[in-house]
């Protein structure tokens, strides 16, 4: 098995639990990749040495090339970095894994090259002063969100930021896009779920000269002017997990769902 190793934080690499996981696959080819142009011809796997940010990094490159990956978790949450380094070798060398499709939402900026995502692409206020965020989705217009910002995460983003300004949980299998404000300056606007076959327009009232663009954890500076056209990518992630690491799972032990004090004595 040829594997490509994306290890971003160069003091990882002295980190024991990583040294120990590296000896395990010892039978595997194993070379670093900080980016899509370093992929070796013939690579089945790659794996993304750190937490969740790492991840999300990786998932680009890895996207693109239509390459599975697995986030090793060397990080705090590992939501999706979810397999602890000491699982790994067993995991790949005995085949004891599922790939998932994940859906990668793009977006094209005035015109230009595409860029994708994971989670989510968001677009916020810089200054002090408000945003206005027009909306349409095929073609439809929504009402003008007032507010610091609006995102448009896919279901995988749904416990990312997206969880964060009140959006719904979805299961990360869900064909659908979230359009979701943030700190709105309204009483009536909530999170609005759409088809991932949707078409999204956005464009931009603000009376600073610029404004930020994300795309996951990628930041740029955009002018005002700037129209953003969002859809879902021709391509999938292919996101490896072992079998008894599943969403709901994550959703109890990572973040927490349903603790209650008045559980403990059941």
């Amino acid at each position: 098995m040829k594997i490509a190793i994306y290890i971003p934080k160069a003091h990882l690499r002295s980190d024991e639990r990583y040294r120990r996981m590296v000896e395990a696959l010892g039978g595997c080819e194993l070379y670093e990749a900080v980016s899509g142009e370093g992929l070796r011809e013939g690579t089945d796997l790659i794996l993304s040495i750190g937490g969740d940010g790492t991840y999300l990094s990786a998932s680009e490159m890895a996207a693109r090339a239509g390459i599975p990956v697995l986030g090793v978790n060397f990080g705090r949450l590992g939501f999706l970095s979810d397999c602890p380094p000491e699982k790994v070798a067993s995991a790949l060398l005995s085949g004891r894994f599922v790939i998932e499709d994940r859906e990668v939402l793009q977006s094209v900026v005035d015109g230009g090259e595409p860029q994708y995502a994971l989670n989510e692409i968001a677009v916020t206020r810089i200054g002090a002063a408000m945003l206005g965020v027009d909306v349409t989705v095929d073609g439809v217009a929504l009402p003008t969100y007032w507010a610091d910002g609006l995102l448009v995460s896919t279901s995988s983003g749904s416990t990312a930021y997206s969880l964060s300004v009140g959006g719904p949980i979805c299961t990360p299998d869900l064909p659908v896009l979230i359009v979701a404000p943030i700190a709105p300056h309204n009483l009536n606007v909530r999170p609005l779920i759409v088809p991932s076959s949707a078409r999204i327009d956005i464009a931009l009232r603000s009376r600073e000269r610029e404004v930020m663009l994300s795309h996951d954890t990628r930041h740029v500076t955009v002018d005002r002017e700037t129209r953003i056209a969002l859809s879902v990518a021709q391509f999938s992630l292919k996101r490896v997990r072992l079998p008894e690491n599943n969403f709901i799972g994550g959703l109890r032990s990572k973040l927490f769902w349903g603790e209650d004090v008045r559980n403990e004595a059941l």
